[in-house]
This record gives structure tokens, C-alpha cells and sequence, in this order.
């Protein structure tokens, strides 16, 4: 016979994975809707009656977007602008975090909670001033200088997440590498960024996807072919009295392959480093 506990338990489970069932529909259903929306024809997107499986699969819509539209310029700007920036928070974010969890000097605590105050205001704040100082410096319309200005945002959370995990590191091995006769760079490159790897690489790779899927500074510093991400390509395939339903979806399936591939490559990797640094010590 069920006891009242068990009961309560058992309740508790069955709600448990409801809510859990719902939210992962809710999440996966978008995706699958984008693709099944790619597969088919124009005149099967836009009909009366609602066709959730296509009766026609095609895969026009793909060849269109890949071949006549630039997209694969846009996909490839999209991944010099995102390596540029995790290149770029990875130098400089790297220092600094390990700066702020291994130091402590006048203005350190200020410097921290200015880092956060950055994130707090809307990025659209930033883009006069940054399309200002981009066209003083030359960089305006530059996939190096579109990467800058990625960095100028996500930089702050590079450093606060990676303070977290060097903050987890042993600082005993440090100070028995010093005395050995390491460097305080060599201890850090030797010691230091091993244990912190797992971190390195969970940091990098939310980095990456948010500058993956950036669209509003890439839309008001870029103007040319050349230098435009996948996102404001799609953007500008709506024109005023069309609306490519499947190219636009094709575009956005084709968009997403990088992340998903990604993932998979660093999972079990980013896990551990999220994992690890959620827990001090």
C-alpha cells in the first residue's frame, strides 16, 4: 500500500517531468518548425489551412539561399568576426581575470563593479559612440572592427565568468611553481590555465554563440558585402512586398549547423567547466 510520502513523491516526479516534457517542446518546436518550413515549396508556406508536415519536400530553397543570394560570404564573415572576438576576449579577458582573482590593489573593486554597470545598460547605448570612434579609426565596415566592437560587450562577461574558475584554482601550485622559479606569467600559463581549461572553453563558447547570433551592431557598423554577418544578410532578404518564408528559414537551419556541431565537438567539456565553476574551492 502507497503511503501518503510516496504519494507526495510520486506527485511531485509526474510534475516534475510535465513541466520538464513542456519546456523542452517549447524549446524544440520552433527548431523543427524551421526546418520542416525549409523543406517545402512557396505555395505549400502560405495557405489556408494549416500544413505542418510538408505534402512535397524540396530542397530548393537551400540551393537558392547558398547560391544565389551571398550567403556563404555572410556565413564566413560571421566566423572571422567570431573568432576575431573570442581571440580577442581570450588575450585580454584572460589577463584580466586572472589579475582581479589574484590581486588586490586600489580601484579593484571599483573596476569590477564597473564591468558589471556595462552590462547592465542596452547595448543600443553603445553604437553611436562606437560608430563614431570606428569611423575615426577606420574600422567602420570592417570585419576586425565589427569584431572590436563585439568585444567592447562581451568582454565583461568573459572576465567575470573566468574569475569564477581561476578563483577555484589551488593558489598552493601556484606559489609552488613560483617557487621552483616560475615566472608569475609562466605559473599562470603553466598551472593556472590548465586547471582552468574546462572554464576556458564553457567561456569561450557562450562568447562565440553571442557573437554568432549578434544582429544589432553588425547592422549599423557594416554597409558592404564584404564585411556583413549571416544575421543582417537574412534581415535584408525581406524586401518590401516579398517575404521568402522558405529561404529565410533554409538561411536560418543553415545558420545554426555551426553551433549545433560545436556543441557537440565541446560538451562534455563545457559541461565540466560549468559544472566546476559553480562550486569554489
Amino acid at each position: 500500500m502507497i503511503t501518503t510520502s510516496r504519494r507526495a513523491r510520486l506527485g511531485w516526479n509526474i510534475a516534475t517531468y510535465a513541466v520538464l516534457i513542456t519546456l523542452t517542446i517549447f524549446c524544440i518546436f520552433p527548431l523543427v518548425w524551421t526546418l520542416l518550413t525549409s523543406l517545402k515549396y512557396e505555395a505549400d508556406i502560405v495557405t489556408q489551412t494549416m500544413q505542418y508536415i510538408p505534402k512535397r519536400i524540396t530542397f530548393d530553397n537551400y540551393v537558392a539561399i547558398w547560391t544565389q543570394s551571398g550567403f556563404p560570404t555572410l556565413v564566413f564573415n560571421s566566423f572571422v568576426v567570431t573568432a576575431t572576438t573570442v581571440v580577442l576576449c581570450l588575450i585580454t579577458g584572460t589577463l584580466a581575470a586572472y589579475s582581479f582573482s589574484r590581486f588586490h590593489y586600489p580601484g579593484r573593486g571599483a573596476l569590477m563593479l564597473g564591468y558589471l554597470v556595462i552590462r547592465m545598460f542596452p547595448a543600443v547605448l553603445m553604437i553611436i559612440p562606437l560608430f563614431i570612434l570606428m569611423r575615426g579609426i577606420g574600422l567602420l565596415d570592417s570585419r576586425f572592427g565589427l569584431a572590436l566592437a563585439y568585444t567592447s560587450f562581451l568582454l565583461p562577461l568573459f572576465v567575470w565568468m573566468l574569475k569564477g574558475f581561476f578563483d577555484a584554482a589551488p593558489k598552493e601550485l601556484e606559489s609552488a611553481a613560483r617557487i621552483d622559479g616560475c615566472t608569475r606569467l609562466g605559473a599562470m600559463i603553466r598551472i593556472v590555465l590548465p586547471l582552468a581549461r574546462n572554464g576556458l572553453v564553457a567561456t569561450s563558447v557562450f562568447v562565440a554563440i553571442a557573437a554568432w547570433n549578434e544582429f544589432l551592431f553588425a547592422l549599423m557598423l557594416t554597409t558592404s558585402q564584404g564585411s556583413r554577418t549571416w544575421p543582417v544578410g537574412l534581415q535584408l532578404m525581406v524586401g518590401e512586398f516579398q517575404l521568402p518564408w522558405g529561404v529565410l528559414a533554409a538561411g536560418g537551419i543553415i545558420s545554426i549547423i555551426p553551433v549545433m556541431i560545436l556543441f557537440a565537438i565541446v560538451q562534455r567539456t563545457m559541461v565540466h567547466g560549468i559544472t566546476a565553476g559553480a562550486v569554489k574551492g
